[in-house]
């Protein structure tokens, strides 16, 4: 009996230190929540000064909720000291309410903050991005001569369906560096005059003016370096569509290996003469095509076990096809993402997953792979192919887009950029369809007409 009374006697003391200990918790979890609160309520003010009140209202949402949600902690432990007396149950159950709660507003207010904290670094940084901003600009306008003359240079050696992918590049950066000008002089006079959300986003709307006029320039370099890569691969590409066409010869023959031999013959035979300005991406996709085409018929028409390996050249040709439509892909549609449909995004989208794919499958990168072993090769080339086919769909798509997207000369009317009273002077019904296209997401035509000063 006495030692049933001593075991009871222990349990009770337990549970009485941990009664004491979780009002302990309770009482320091209080001290702290209300604290945090009494500084998120400081730093609410400084966000709504720094980025005005439209942003910040979650965070001021959260201080609300968890100023309600403290004042029934509050209550629970002037319950727990009031005249009344109180079961250990009672006590025990109100303490773990007050540690609830009190954790729960930390953690909110915890998020609320760290969403705002890239945002108001942002405004804090304000006169420097702005400063930068205006650097850039400049730097990026003494580009403009090089990348206009660039253009003119490839004009005498690509025929014009080629160069439509960048010929309006400098025109359109010359434009997007105006519009950053205009945006950090805006954002400027907005936050001298207190009016910090519209500030923040003429800032955002200049940084990103600046960031795709440059993709545009580097457009234009990476389309010249393409092309004469393009050039050197086509090359190698005819060598081997000669040597293809004699070994389908030498196959088993059926009508679609004879069509398929005759549709590469001609794409052969329409390789322009010396001296001719050239599409050599719209060569090199035909000559692709046949290829492709032929090995079809011919993998067809034979047995699966006889099926021939592909060379490793061609497998390093069809690699760096596929490198090459990527790039010239890519740059197109970041240079212009507001024009580009979800068609070619997804083309594009997917050509990038097959070419990961490829380096997944090989177990490094391809572009950097020397030898392929042949029980690999079929798959590589047929996947380097793939990714060729699609990043090449998305091109098309994509040219579709912009020149679908971009208005006619007959559109624009009226006085250029700079007259009749500056920025989009005479030029508000064909201008502001550009910079919109030009620049997407930026909703700039509300923008520009809250910014005209």
């Amino acid at each position: 009996m006495a030692g049933f009374w001593g075991r009871r006697k222990r349990e009770q003391e337990e549970l009485n230190t941990q009664d004491a200990d979780l009002a302990r918790r309770a009482q320091q979890a209080l001290v702290a929540a209300d604290e945090r609160l009494r500084l998120t309520t400081d730093e609410l003010a400084f966000a709504d000064a720094e980025l005005g009140a439209g942003p910040t209202t979650e965070l001021r949402e959260a201080v609300e909720s968890v100023r309600t949600h403290m004042q029934e902690a509050f209550h629970l432990h002037q319950l727990n000291h009031d005249e009344i007396p109180d079961t250990p149950e009672e006590l025990r159950t109100r303490n773990a309410r007050i540690v609830q709660l009190c954790e729960w507003a930390e953690d909110l207010l915890d998020d609320r903050t760290q969403a705002l904290a890239a945002a108001i670094e942002r405004a804090r940084r304000a006169p420097e991005v702005i400063a930068r901003v205006r650097a850039d600009a400049a730097r990026l306008r003494l580009r403009l001569p090089d990348a206009r003359s660039t253009v003119d240079r490839l004009a005498v050696r690509y025929s014009a369906h080629a160069l439509s992918q960048i010929e309006a590049n400098p025109a359109e950066a010359e434009q997007l560096l105006g519009f950053a000008e205009h945006s950090a002089g805006v954002a400027e006079r907005r936050r001298e005059a207190g009016q910090r959300e519209q500030a923040n986003m003429a800032l955002e709307a200049s940084t990103e003016s600046v960031r795709r006029a440059e993709t545009l320039l580097d457009a234009v370099e990476t389309f010249e370096v393409e092309a004469l890569r393009a050039e050197s691969t086509l090359a190698a590409i005819v060598e081997d569509s000669r040597g293809d066409l004699v070994v389908a010869l030498r196959e088993p023959q059926s009508p679609a290996v004879t069509a398929a031999i005759a549709e590469l013959q001609d794409a052969l035979a329409a390789l322009p003469a010396a001296g001719v300005n050239t599409d050599p991406f719209e060569q090199l996709t035909r000559l692709r095509e046949a290829n492709a085409g032929l090995d079809a018929a011919i993998a067809a028409a034979r047995e699966r076990a006889a099926r021939p390996i592909p060379p490793l050249e061609h497998v390093r040709h069809a690699i760096d096809d596929a490198d090459r439509q990527l790039a010239v892909s890519r740059d197109v549609i970041a240079g212009h993402r507001g024009w580009i449909g979800a068609d070619a995004r997804t083309r594009f989208a997917e050509a990038e997953r097959v070419r990961l794919d490829l380096d997944r499958y090989l177990g490094a990168s391809a572009a950097a792979v020397t030898t392929i072993d042949e029980d690999h090769r079929e798959q590589a080339f047929a996947m380097a192919r793939r990714a060729a086919f699609l990043a090449s769909e998305a091109l098309q798509l994509a040219q579709r887009d912009i020149d679908a997207a971009r208005p006619q000369p007959e559109q624009w009317g009226g006085p250029g950029y700079g007259q009749q009273g500056g920025w989009g002077g005479g030029r508000r019904s064909g201008g502001s369809d550009l910079m919109g296209g030009i620049l997407g997401g930026l909703v700039i035509g509300s923008i520009l007409d809250g910014f005209i000063d």
